[in-house]
């Protein structure tokens, strides 16, 4: 009886010493129209605050995080807090008409969530038509108070968003393309921390510089908020440690470059031992889809050792990044990737074994101005040949938790509706998808298992597949069709890295898996915001479990309507 006594003493102090340490922080978010000056030309963007990129979050695991944000802008919009695992709080997740209905220009809503074993770099977005081009900034988890990183502590702590730049208004380039069914105009521009570098014009007096001294060991938290676009980056003449993805640890490794997806985090420890000088940071496309075009320009920062020495005037030494179609590095920076050993084991039991094409495809038009994608077609995209419909007249959550009928379907194929060589030469009548707003449930608890298999349909790709509201284990990649009875047998199950974006490799495939442990409605697409747009996505449906901490809360009352 003692015994029992002591044991509970000592829970009850590691809660109260748990919620002791843990804050709550509350921000205010105002989207509004913002003039800035990038390429020598001004113009209207919408930010939050009137900072591009917007505000950093600091918070510590275990935190609860409180954001009301107001529109002032002239555009619908909704925030997304991307790789938050939003455990039993789907009303915060973001994404317009899948967790709630847009916030109304002239509105406002409050995201209340709470850090849940989380560590690492995040970011948050807007997900609201092509908004997050440039509404979208850091959010940073430290460990717990009287926690560490499993590695030294650095000197220096930067983030370094890269992003994509238009001279158009973002949401005349989605409407047009919209529009006519063809690809979207491409980006002028790449940026680091909103500004697109040196090697553009009118660009140089906006560069960002990274101070450090000699010796000092830095953590760059590198986040691809590009809209479209998967990136290299590098540092010259620097080795980076990559220690972190998607705010998750790794087993750490040492790379000159890393690749990074859309959507996706990479946290790198760089250490100030070369000469002191100034070195570019830089960052450019690695682009993957057959004969399409992508910008081809080169975004850089500065790395500016202080007391530099008789060569600091001299222009930066610039890194040698790999070439635009490099997959043979993409693949050995994926291969490095392992994760660390902790308490959550990879399920080896399946309860649901899925496996979902991914791919564009294109639709069959009459000739004339809606109709200027390839030989007279729209481009779609699809999973499992379902090209996602979002709803208009409710969310998808508001429609499963109010049980609103007619809003959609549960009739998401778990595997493809036709089976057929997916990555080599594909019949012309399987190019075009059917539409529809089909949803797949999950029991609580349930282990999952996704085979995301690319396809070769009008062009093989590299496609960064998210699932929000949690992360999940990479447990097996490869090139080609997947094969059941000789690819399962090489998968990882020891140390899988985990992350909830992965890149799934041009013309292969990659295999996920994760446990059903938070209720909701969850968005499963691909990162890149026209593939999307065009309807590469599905959404879960995960049930409530049994008892309080396994069913989502209700709706919060000043939840948006339609």
């Amino acid at each position: 009886m003692k015994t029992y006594i002591s044991c509970l003493i000592v829970v009850i102090l590691s809660l109260l010493s748990y919620f002791a340490n843990a804050e709550s922080h509350k921000h205010d978010f105002t989207v509004q129209q913002t003039r800035v000056t990038r390429l020598c030309r001004t113009k209207n963007i919408i930010t939050v605050n009137g900072q591009f990129p917007g505000p950093t979050l600091t918070v510590r695991n275990g935190d609860t995080v409180v954001v009301t944000v107001v529109n002032r802008a002239r555009y619908n919009v909704t925030i997304h807090w991307h790789g938050i695992r939003q455990m039993r709080t789907p009303w915060a997740d973001g994404p317009e008409y899948v967790t709630q209905c847009p916030i109304r220009p002239g509105g406002s809503y409050t995201y209340r969530f709470t850090i849940e074993n989380q560590e690492g770099t995040l970011w948050w977005h807007a997900h609201s038509k092509w908004l997050r081009a440039t509404v979208y900034g850091a959010l940073v988890i430290l460990p717990k108070q009287g926690s560490n990183f499993p590695f030294s502590l650095p000197q220096k702590d930067f983030p370094v968003i890269l992003g994509e730049w238009w001279n158009r208004d973002i949401i005349a380039v989605q409407r047009q393309a919209q529009f006519t069914g063809a690809a979207p105009n491409i980006s002028d521009a790449y940026t680091i921390n909103g500004q697109p570098g040196d090697l553009y014009r009118c660009s140089t007096q906006g560069t960002v510089k990274y101070s450090v001294n000699p010796g000092e060991s830095v953590l760059l938290r590198v986040i691809n908020a590009a809209l479209n676009q998967q990136l290299f980056f590098s540092v010259a003449n620097h080795m980076l440690t990559v220690v972190g993805i998607d705010a998750t640890y790794n087993k750490p490794f040492t790379t000159n470059v890393i690749m990074v997806g859309p959507g996706q985090t990479t946290n790198v420890i760089l250490t100030a031992n070369q000469s002191p000088r100034q070195y570019y940071m830089a960052a450019r496309a690695y682009a993957t889809v057959r004969n399409g075009q992508f910008d081809n320009t080169t975004t850089t920062a500065i790395l500016e050792y202080k007391n530099l020495n008789s060569g600091a005037n001299s222009r930066p030494l610039l890194p040698q990044l790999p070439a635009f179609n490099d997959t043979a590095t993409a693949t050995a920076f994926a291969n490095r990737l392992r994760g660390v050993p902790n308490n959550n084991r990879v399920p080896n039991q399946i309860d649901e074994n899925l496996f979902f094409t991914v791919g564009l495809g294109l639709v069959n038009c009459t000739r004339g101005p809606r109709c200027q994608g390839p030989n007279n077609t729209r481009f779609a995209a699809s999973m499992n040949n379902i090209s996602f419909v979002l709803p208009r007249r409710t969310s998808l959550l508001q429609a499963y938790y109010q049980k609103i009928p007619g809003i959609y379907t549960l009739d998401f194929p778990r595997v493809p509706p036709v089976q057929f060589d997916y990555t080599g030469n594909v019949s012309r009548g399987l190019w075009q998808p059917r539409f529809g707003t089909k949803l797949y449930k999950l029991k609580f608890g349930s282990n999952v298992q996704i085979v995301l298999q690319d396809t070769a349909i009008f062009s093989t790709e590299d496609h960064p597949i998210h699932l929000h509201g949690y992360h999940f284990w990479v447990v097996g990649q490869g090139f080609g069709n997947f094969n059941a009875q000789t690819d399962t047998a090489n998968f990882n199950l020891n140390d899988p890295p985990v992350r909830n974006t992965i890149d799934v490799p041009v013309g292969g495939w990659t295999v996920i898996r994760f446990v059903a442990d938070n209720p909701g409605v969850w968005l499963f697409h691909c990162h890149i915001d026209s593939h999307l747009a065009w309807g590469l996505a599905m959404a879960f449906i995960v049930e409530n479990g049994i008892g309080e901490k396994q069913t989502m809360e209700p709706p919060p009352p000043d939840l948006p309507q339609c």
